[in-house]
């Protein structure tokens, strides 16, 4: 057993979508110690391109702006065909880019309902898709390709805002991580997902604007922390987590699975 070589991501390509802040440029940074080329993507090109230039800069892999909007079909393929002129292979596909709606039920707007499900459902099989020859040029039985798909444990139980479809998109992305598991194993592409909980970001601004009532609320006390996602990416992208096929990991303190009702049993 090669311990030394269990987690490392040297000579690895990787795409991490929506890797300019919060949760992808967490992941992003940790391909990029880890030793992935690694491509990241974002709608805002100067933000994109200022994380890119401060992950080279760390000494360890270089990193790759890419600016492009996912949110339609049309656009995943633009971002497909960049990777395509630069690489020959892709060896780790992070589907990350997301968005958020609330809005009381009686006031929910359709093009609420229909950003939310195009990015969060749409983009991810529709950006795999058409990166799929560049993933089965990467994979082999031996070391095969990875495809991460960036869910939420709002996905896996309520939380009590009116985000009806972030909880739809979230549960039917876990899902549909199995579907796209079943078939591209096939052609020795792992599919798996993470649940993210409570992590400092613009798309959990409670968890970065209000820290410790957020962290009481938690089983482990504390919110999320960088190293906490980067590394349960790196262990799917990894050889560690080669034989990890079709399921998700909540990593979110023990709130969707270690929560005890407050009011005691019933």
């Amino acid at each position: 057993m090669m311990i030394d070589n269990l987690f490392s991501l040297k000579g690895r390509v990787a795409l991490v979508t929506g890797g300019s802040r919060g949760i992808g440029k967490m992941i992003a940074q940790g391909f990029v110690e880890s030793g992935a080329k690694t491509y990241i993507s974002a709608r805002k090109a100067d933000a994109c391109d200022a994380t890119a230039a401060e992950l080279t800069a760390l000494g360890h892999a270089e990193c790759i702006s890419l600016p492009q909007d996912i949110s339609t079909v049309a656009g995943g393929k633009m971002l497909a065909e960049e990777i395509y002129k630069r690489e020959g292979k892709l060896d780790i596909l992070v589907n990350n880019a997301g968005a958020a709606w609330g809005a009381p039920f009686e006031e929910f707007p359709e093009h609420g309902w229909d950003k939310v499900m195009d990015l969060n459902v749409k983009s991810p099989f529709f950006l795999t898709q058409a990166l799929h020859a560049a993933l089965k040029k990467a994979a082999t039985p031996e070391r095969p390709a990875k495809v991460i798909n960036i869910c939420s444990i709002d996905g896996i139980r309520l939380n009590p805002w009116d985000t009806y479809s972030y909880h739809a998109s979230k549960s039917s992305l876990l899902y549909l991580t199995k579907r796209m598991a079943a078939r591209l194993i096939d052609d020795n592409i792992v599919v798996t997902a993470i649940a993210p909980g409570p992590f400092a970001s613009e798309m959990n601004k409670a968890a970065r604007d209000h820290e410790d009532a957020v962290a009481a609320r938690t089983p482990s006390r504390r919110i999320g922390r960088d190293e906490d996602m980067a590394g349960t990416a790196i262990f799917l992208a990894s050889k560690a987590g080669d034989y990890v096929v079709g399921d998700s990991i909540a990593v979110d303190g023990g709130i969707a699975y270690a929560s005890l009702p407050k009011d005691g049993p019933s």
